[in-house]
């Protein structure tokens, strides 16, 4: 009996060691360790030669990229809202947090996406340790090119082991951005859909512009009212296309905010109509004994640009500017604006921010951009 009991109990240890081995063999084999001082670029060289590719960016950066991207980073507001319309699933981040406003338009898995920072600019600057951390396969740059892009993009590329790629997109080049980025992310045809509706839009706005004789118009925006968009300006590019900017100024500010100016000027511009951007003053304009005094205001002809998620008229200036003209062409010239403006904005969100908008939403888009009547 006790040679069978020692039998038995050698049987049972070499078993047990057996199995406690097991889990610890398939872990390994599943999930290879990588030591923790392991650069970023040893991730990026472990793939084969066939998975990747060689693209070309907008700026003739040769960038050895995934063949098959499927998580992205960007590095601003402006690329937030041009890469989300064409490829929300793939984001791992955003470069800032989306307006309040977005939590009805968005799903919550893309409305809650962590915040990575931005590059140029913006409310903070782009966390290289959390974009590690986000597993990105690519970072996009997306905008005017800067004058230091190719160093600042090489540098970062170099230092994080990421491809680093620029695309160019203007107002009048935002359909062929689209196009460069399908090619990037290997989706010709959602690129190409979003391409052709905003070349359409741009192109019919232009005819539009090139057939009416232009209303005299000054954009006003902040607390007060007293900062404009001043013709010429980068900002003010759709308002010039459709509209004789009156802000006329001898250095037009190429930031967001505008030039500064006084009322004595808005009274010697005196405007035909006067757009105010969201969050100035356009409640309160016609009650105020100054603002009372502009013609375009006695006589009811100021509006509030539609917003949300964003600004239709491009802060920041994105692709959502095509919202704008839609609106502003249809505002300013409807005899010639010959189409049905809830459509067209029914058909953007459905496309761009992925949303079908209803009636509700659409009336609280556009419910302060027909104006007021003028105060007796």
């Amino acid at each position: 009996m006790k040679k069978w009991i020692t039998l038995f109990m050698a049987v049972w240890m070499l078993l047990s060691a057996l199995a406690g081995c097991a889990p610890s063999l398939d872990k390994t084999q599943a999930e290879p360790s990588v030591p923790a001082s392991a650069s970023p670029s040893a991730a990026v060289s472990s793939e084969t030669e066939a998975s990747r590719v060689v693209f070309t960016d907008s700026v003739g950066r040769n960038v050895e990229v995934p063949a098959d991207i499927t998580k992205i980073a960007i590095t601003g507001t402006m690329a937030q809202i041009i890469v989300f319309a064409l490829a929300p699933d793939k984001l791992v981040g955003i470069a800032d947090a989306w307006d309040s406003t977005a939590k009805q338009f968005l799903n919550a898995e893309y409305y809650n996406l962590p915040v990575l920072g931005q590059l140029y600019g913006g409310k903070g600057e782009l966390n290289l340790e959390t974009l590690l951390a986000s597993g990105a396969q690519v970072v996009i740059d997306v905008g005017e090119p800067k004058e230091t892009i190719v160093e600042d993009l090489d540098g970062l590329q170099e230092q994080t082991g990421i491809p680093f790629v620029h695309i160019t997109a203007t107002t009048a080049t935002m359909g062929d951005a689209y196009r460069k980025l399908g090619e990037l992310l290997n989706m010709p045809d959602e690129a190409a859909e979003l391409a052709d509706f905003y070349d359409k839009v741009y192109s019919r706005t232009r005819e539009i512009a090139d057939s009416v004789e232009k209303v005299s118009l000054l954009y006003c925006l902040g607390d007060t009212g007293l900062n404009v968009l001043a013709k010429t300006s980068y900002h003010a590019e759709v308002i010039d296309e459709l509209s004789d900017n009156a802000a006329v100024v001898d250095v037009p500010s190429s930031k967001g905010t505008g030039n500064e100016v006084d009322m004595e000027q808005i009274l010697l511009w005196d405007p035909d109509v006067i757009l105010f951007a969201p969050d100035s003053i356009y409640s309160s304009a016609a009650d105020d004994p100054s603002w009372k005094k502009v013609r375009a205001i006695a006589e009811g002809r100021y509006y509030e640009v539609p917003s949300a998620p964003y600004n239709w008229m491009g802060y920041p200036p994105s692709v959502q500017r095509c919202l704008g003209m839609m609106w502003m062409a249809k505002l300013l010239y409807p005899d010639a604006a010959q189409y049905d403006l809830q459509k067209e904005v029914t058909d953007y969100y459905r496309l761009f921010y992925h949303c079908n908008i209803t009636q509700e939403q659409y009336d609280a888009l556009v419910a302060n951009s027909i104006g007021k009547q003028a105060k007796q």
